[in-house]
């Protein structure tokens, strides 16, 4: 207790009732409230992170339709997809696996 009394009295000439107000509000909108700052960064770091993953699937997305669109065009491109992805294979046809 008499430490805190040592304390209060060296920081006694600095309390003002406007500076702890001021201190108080800092520390409630920085850390404590709803919309605090910390909370406001962590949020900002989650979006950017959603964004990223959202570009990723575009991407992902527009592949894929340039994929479909090459299937749907050409009947060779789709055999060929059978025939490598799915194995299939013609009436009267072996198929031979040449792993590497």
């Amino acid at each position: 207790m008499e430490a805190l009394k040592q304390l209060y009295e060296k920081i006694k000439p600095y309390l003002n009732k406007y500076i702890i107000v001021i201190l108080i509000m800092v520390v409630w909108i920085g850390f404590v409230d709803e919309n605090s700052v910390a909370k406001r960064l962590k949020l900002e770091r989650e979006i950017s992170r959603l964004r990223k993953e959202i570009r990723h699937y575009e991407a992902l997305r527009d592949q894929s339709a340039t994929r479909l669109e090459s299937l749907k065009a050409g009947k060779e491109e789709l055999e060929r997809v059978a025939r490598e992805d799915y194995l299939m294979k013609k009436p009267n046809e072996d198929i031979f696996l040449v792993e590497e």
